[in-house]
């Protein structure tokens, strides 16, 4: 029988549905470990997976007077815009970026669609789909999802357990929207385990008039490691938008984390006017709350801020801290969600526990202006601390950028990145590392290495690598020192990856790394590669990009080209790693400093054709790379057995 009670004393309400009521206080409940887990969409359908077993001799190197990357023939799609479904779609509404202009749909077929879908990342067996939380030997995903379409719509929540992040097995239906406050759909929420092993869990729910409202829901069995069935608490909700807060901009409650007063503490994201903003409440039973008198943060210009998270750094360990640390050596990340842009920032700073707010170390790289996660497709990212390990795990929405066209026709869309560790890089003082959980690695095959590789300037050398679809890639580069002191100040000191043309325009010190998923004719490509510039001043300065111009030669993808300045320090050496996953390439610069995630449609870089290459377009650099390249296993997410 469902425990009606999560928490004692019980609430006073009287259980009525209008959206009115005050908070109250209550007795303060002690904690040992407090965690989060959070929904984001991601959608999804099942397709079936066609191989193609032929391969293609790999090609010597090229080169030409206009350098490695020579162009070739694309139909360039116009840039994609996000396109809001309008207010009555609610929180985290993270539909698929458009095509501008009336552009003709690809003629897509069944084998270039299978191949899109991943093997290695997180999706639901269909249709439409945020982050883990550990319990009783298992880590827990809870999902937004659509069991209708691979559109947005009818957000219910999908459920899925793992013993290791990455083999995860499905469970039934966690919770859909059947009551009056959540009817329009469940949304975004985060749990909270208590010291006696209680979770009790908050999330978002957009009601039959479409307001948004914070309900308390928790486990109808405590005991149950799988936690399959969940219970509503019956006087939802617990929270309405407060006076000066428009019923649309109400969403997506944090973890709790545990005050010095012995209250719990959360914060919700929304926005006054163009400033967003992340109101704090504190309760003692998480039913009912007060609502604090001043901000968490507010940032001008930023607009809405969705999936706010809020947790501490250590300064001086390499590992996580659970939510509620705090005190000398800690420092404390602000992270949203922009739904004006659809990106997610990040900043560090100092947490005030006596009045609930925090201020960024640097202001000019302010939550909204400055950091983000990641510089390509990655949306709706929320950690959670995995006191299994003792670490923080970063989990992230990876969003279409094709057509929704092709996603209806192939019938899923959206998949959840690979889960991420997080700490705080000691070395800059001002960056986040995030690196794919250790438990990736167990997915890998046989690898390859590559030693001491030199890539002169304007050239491009393949590697025999026996298939290209599913890969985990380590490499190294080392650069000409002499060639450095000889560069002069030059044109290109205003670079910048997304506005310079991409990797076929070439500079004195770039671009040069890897192109992956490309066929034997360069005809597809998705270059992932450092660019280097020499101010006058002698500076030298590292850029980290990813370019899609030329990753496919359909017309009705984007091709946007991503990625920011890097921080390279004294004595390092540029590295990347790189996961390639069908239709995704999660890439990490510098050990994580920057991050670009994107997705790629290629129509001939798939199957056996795929290849990868080493180049090196700078025009006065010699290059040196080391790499090692694994091929990587499925994870063969399928339903839990017996249930």
């Amino acid at each position: 029988m469902a425990d009606i009670n999560p928490l004692l004393p019980v609430s006073s309400s009287d259980g009525s549905s209008n959206l009115t009521g005050q908070a109250t206080s209550r007795r303060p409940i002690k904690v040992v470990v407090s965690i989060f887990f959070g929904l984001l969409t991601v959608g999804l359908f099942a397709a079936l997976l066609l191989r193609n077993n032929g391969s293609v001799d790999y090609v010597d190197v090229h080169e030409n007077e206009r350098g490695s990357l020579a162009s070739t023939a694309f139909e360039k799609a116009e840039n994609l815009k996000p396109v809001s479904r309008g207010p009555a779609a609610g929180v985290s509404e993270k539909s698929n970026w458009v095509l501008g202009g009336d552009l003709p749909d690809y003629p897509w077929n069944n084998s270039m669609l299978s191949w899109q879908r991943t093997a290695f990342h997180f999706q639901p067996e269909k249709n439409w789909m945020n982050g883990p939380l550990f319990y009783k030997g298992w880590y827990h995903f809870f999902y937004q999802y659509n069991p209708n379409a691979a559109v947005w719509g009818d957000i219910v929540w999908g459920h899925a357990v793992s013993k290791d992040l990455i083999h995860w097995l499905h469970l039934p239906l966690a919770m859909v929207a059947d009551q009056w406050y959540d009817k329009n759909g469940v949304w975004t929420g985060s749990a909270t385990i208590l010291h006696d092993g209680k979770i009790v869990m908050l999330y978002t729910g957009s009601t039959t008039e479409g307001v948004q409202v914070q309900n308390l829901a928790y486990p109808a069995d405590q005991y149950d490691p799988l936690l399959v069935h969940w219970v509503k608490y019956p006087r939802n909700p617990v929270l309405v938008p407060p006076p000066g807060i428009s019923p649309n901009d109400f969403r997506d409650p944090t973890t709790a984390w545990l005050t010095s007063e012995g209250k719990w503490r959360i914060t919700i994201g929304s926005r006054i006017n163009k400033t967003g903003i992340a109101l704090v409440y504190d309760t003692k039973d998480f039913i009912n709350y007060e609502m604090l008198d001043g901000l968490l943060h507010a940032v001008p210009g930023t607009g809405m801020w969705e999936c706010v998270d809020f947790f501490p750094v250590s300064e001086t360990e390499n590992n996580g801290l659970e939510t509620s640390i705090n005190g000398h050596g800690i420092k404390h990340v602000v992270k949203a969600s922009l739904d004006d842009d659809r990106h997610d920032y990040y900043a560090i700073g100092t947490y005030n526990d006596r009045n609930g707010t925090w201020i960024p170390d640097r202001p000019n790289i302010d939550v909204g202006i400055g950091l983000r996660y990641d510089y390509g497709i990655y949306y709706a990212a929320k950690t959670f601390y995995d006191q299994n390990k003792k670490r923080r795990v970063l989990w992230g929405w990876i969003g279409e950028s094709d057509s929704e066209a092709a996603d209806v026709k192939k019938g899923w869309a959206s998949v959840q990145s690979i889960p991420r560790t997080i700490l705080f890089d000691k070395k800059t003082g001002t960056h986040l590392l995030q690196w794919p959980v250790e438990e990736i690695d167990s997915l890998r095959l046989k690898g390859k290495e590559f030693n001491q590789v030199r890539i002169q300037a304007g050239s491009v050398v393949p590697l025999d690598i026996d298939s290209a679809t599913q890969l985990d890639i380590i490499a190294e580069f080392k650069i000409d020192s002499d060639a450095l002191e000889k560069a002069t100040g030059s044109s290109d000191a205003s670079f910048d990856c997304v506005t310079s043309g991409g990797a076929a325009e070439r500079g004195a010190l770039g671009p040069f790394g890897l192109l992956v998923l490309a066929d034997e004719k360069l005809s597809e490509q998705t270059p992932v590669n450092f660019y280097m510039t020499k101010g006058s001043d002698g500076n030298l300065k590292t850029f980290f990009c990813n370019d899609q111009s030329r990753s496919s030669t359909a017309s009705d993808v984007d091709k946007h080209i991503y990625g920011s300045l890097v921080p390279v320090l004294r004595g390092e050496n540029l590295s990347i790693r790189i996961l390639v996953d069908h239709s995704i390439i999660e890439s990490f610069g510098q050990g994580g400093r920057t991050v670009i995630t994107s997705r790629v449609y290629p129509t001939k870089a798939i199957y056996g054709a795929a290849k990868v290459f080493l180049f090196n377009n700078a025009t006065e650099l010699n290059v040196t790379a080391s790499l090692k390249i694994w091929q990587m296993n499925s994870a063969f997410i399928q339903p839990y057995p017996n249930l």
